[in-house]
């Protein structure tokens, strides 16, 4: 390790904290964490985010999906979404991608609305994105799993991205059933975007799974861990009768697991501004305040229920302070870490690091 390598990592660490603070107390977030960095062996936050800049290049099309639609009102959660909007801002700040959401009818009306306060121009017409600037897409997909493989088929005949990234996305279980997090089935109100997800995979497509629980796509990646120690997840344990469990049996190359997974966004953000050198690429508390506002006045609730701004029962001064924490750690490298220079060789030379952090 050297000294470049050694103030990457530990960025990523303190990204990879801040997405993974527990107000609630319960512990989901550190046991999710424990067995995705496991599989990684490394920040999660800044593998994936080194993954994308040595992938996407000017022009790429990028794929994000989102949108779990939540019992028992049968409308769309905030958590997924918001991250979504921003994320696709920042992957034309860092890149000049075309990113282009994939989501339920449910979700597109706040994707339009939303797309104004990220200053892009929002097209359903996926040509018309890739032709003009500043520009994202959104594409409505299907409910009808018979359909599901059709529709892929045919958004990969118009674009093939270099990447896919899914953030709170719903993913079946072995079963072919979706549940909510306390194993409901909701089967009949989630698209079927993992169906994309899994042809885009067998493509070799770069691919970034976000998840909070273990009911969303991609967190097959780390099946066994997750079975063992989370609730609802092992065989059996949902409550509609199928035996599967909530656990999605969708897999990844590169998993991101968080308190919520908004936050897990903003850290793989975050990752970007740093290995970018640019901070506008990681929005600013303002942005994320008015993105939670639009998301909530265009019908999009909590997951508590509420119709007033909030991710996974967290205010807007709760997000808007991790994505303040995650800015000022990240820019703090990125601006002066210099200062701290003298340091670098005397710490790397006593070998801490050497072990994988954990000392003789």
């Amino acid at each position: 390790m050297d000294r470049k390598e050694l103030e990457r990592h530990n960025v990523g660490e303190n990204l990879d904290m801040l997405m993974n603070l527990d107000p609630r107390g319960y512990g989901v977030c550190r046991i999710l964490y424990a067995g995705s960095r496991a599989l990684t062996g490394e920040p999660l936050t800044m593998g994936a985010a080194a993954a994308l800049c040595s992938t996407v290049k000017e022009g790429d099309a990028v794929f994000i999906l989102t949108g779990f639609v939540l019992l028992p009102h049968k409308v769309p959660e905030m958590d997924g979404m918001v991250s979504s909007m921003l994320l696709a801002r920042a992957l034309v700040m860092a890149f000049g991608a075309k990113p282009i959401i994939i989501c339920p009818q449910d979700n597109v009306e706040a994707v339009k609305k939303c797309a104004s306060v990220v200053g892009l121009h929002v097209y359903e017409d996926l040509q018309t994105v890739m032709e003009l600037p500043l520009s994202m897409g959104v594409a409505a997909f299907t409910k009808d799993e018979l359909e599901a493989p059709v529709q892929a088929g045919e958004l990969l005949e118009q674009v093939l991205p270099s990447a896919v990234i899914s953030i709170e996305a719903p993913g079946a279980n072995g079963c072919g059933h979706y549940h909510n997090a306390v194993g409901m089935d909701v089967t009949e109100l989630e698209a079927k975007t993992d169906i994309l997800w899994n042809m885009l995979l067998q493509k070799g497509v770069l691919n970034i799974a976000i998840g909070d629980l273990g009911n969303e796509i991609g967190m097959g990646a780390i099946a066994e861990h997750i079975r063992r120690y989370v609730p609802f997840t092992d065989l059996g344990e949902c409550r509609c009768g199928c035996g599967g469990g909530i656990l999605a049996a969708s897999t990844t190359d590169h998993i991101i697991t968080a308190t919520c997974s908004d936050w897990g966004c903003y850290g793989l953000m975050a990752a970007l501004a740093y290995l970018k050198r640019d901070m506008e690429i990681l929005h600013r508390e303002d942005m994320e305040a008015e993105v939670m506002r639009m998301a909530s006045r265009s019908g999009m609730i909590d997951m508590t229920g509420s119709l007033l701004p909030g991710i996974d029962g967290f205010n807007i001064r709760m997000n808007t302070g991790i994505v303040s924490l995650m800015r000022q750690c990240t820019a703090y490298a990125v601006r002066y870490s210099h200062n701290s220079e003298h340091w670098f060789g005397p710490v790397l030379a006593k070998g801490f690091f050497e072990t994988g952090g954990q000392g003789a």
